[in-house]
């Protein structure tokens, strides 16, 4: 059903409101063999255009540069990273195979979060099609992840005076470890994480707010913890920003997941997480996360989901605010 409405929307020259962050290189990184499925970026990609999007609807993504990587990561790691000097170990962790294709892939992904941040400061909202690597810290990467593209962003719209305080809401499958490091001790960033306790990381850095759930727990045990702290958080800490972290892996059928949620379930999650800050007018800024579905097409579908509950979130807001402005 939701293929057949986007197919008529298109049809009709429904035009989408905010831009997406792309490169096409995110799906040519060739890693072999792997859980991590590169190709969901294109399939993104040609789902967003059967949206209605055309060629002026996206941002293409630039490459980080080694000065905002040094705003989060040490110097000795990214001249590691630069220079594919990572020690078996750091591999290890990295749980990747290293190469060129594979750095080029991170600063892409990385800069095109911070042109994400930058896009949604700017206008209200914004979309990568990538992003939320969240497991790197300063000093290595973990989990897939080489660069951590939130704090990058967060860090650099800091510094340039674009924001004071930012939210980092985190929904992917597994805790944002390296977010929750690197932000322990800054308190204009406010870090929460809904994940899966008994999987990785197996150690968790707290976040400001952590839910954990267990393998099992379905979309009431779920949805309950967001609905109780959003938009309730929002109000509390009024930040500049969110950046949510709209991970597909909590879905029952995601090869990494022990959870039970649908993708209802998710779609209502994204639902609440972006329209609350839109309601209190605060920009957000979404990247997609991970997911690990079998049957790529259902994490792609759990991504557009997302897409389209934030293109809802944003004619709803517009729309009370053209009613207000009219009222008045």
């Amino acid at each position: 059903m939701a293929a057949l409405v986007d197919s008529i929307l298109s049809l009709l020259g429904w035009k989408l409101p905010f831009k997406f962050v792309y490169s096409n290189e995110y799906w040519m990184m060739d890693i072999g063999p792997h859980v991590f499925p590169v190709r969901k970026y294109r399939l993104l990609y040609e789902g967003v255009i059967a949206l209605g999007a055309g060629r002026g609807d996206f941002i293409e993504a630039k490459p980080v540069s080694e000065k905002d990587l040094l705003l989060v990561h040490t110097p000795k790691y990214v001249r590691k990273a630069m220079s594919g000097n990572l020690s078996s170990l750091e591999l290890q962790a990295l749980e990747l195979p290293f190469s060129p294709a594979v750095l080029r892939f991170f600063m892409l992904m990385t800069g095109g979060t911070i042109q994400t941040v930058e896009e949604a400061l700017r206008i209200g909202l914004a979309v990568h099609l990538g992003g939320g690597f969240h497991h790197a810290f300063p000093d290595h990467g973990e989990g897939f992840c080489l660069f951590n593209d939130v704090a990058v962003a967060i860090e650099k719209a800091k510094q340039e005076g674009k924001i004071e305080r930012a939210m980092v809401v985190d929904c992917d499958l597994h805790q944002g470890n390296g977010t929750a490091y690197i932000f322990a001790r800054k308190d204009y960033v406010f870090t929460f994480s809904i994940h899966q306790m008994d999987i990785y990381p197996s150690e968790k850095p707290p976040s400001n707010v952590d839910v954990g759930l267990w393998s099992g727990d379905a979309d009431l045990a779920y949805l309950q913890p967001l609905l109780s702290y959003f938009p309730r958080l929002y109000e509390e800490f009024r930040p500049d920003l969110v950046v949510y972290i709209a991970g597909a892996d909590p879905y029952r059928r995601d090869m990494l997941s022990g959870l039970d949620v649908s993708a209802a379930a998710l779609k209502k999650r994204d639902r609440i997480v972006i329209e609350g800050a839109r309601k209190l007018g605060i920009p957000v800024a979404v990247v997609l996360g991970g997911g690990y579905a079998a049957e790529i097409e259902e994490t792609v579908n759990i991504h557009l989901n997302t897409i389209r509950e934030a293109i809802r979130a944003w004619k709803k807001t517009q729309l009370a605010v053209t009613s207000l402005t009219q009222s008045e």
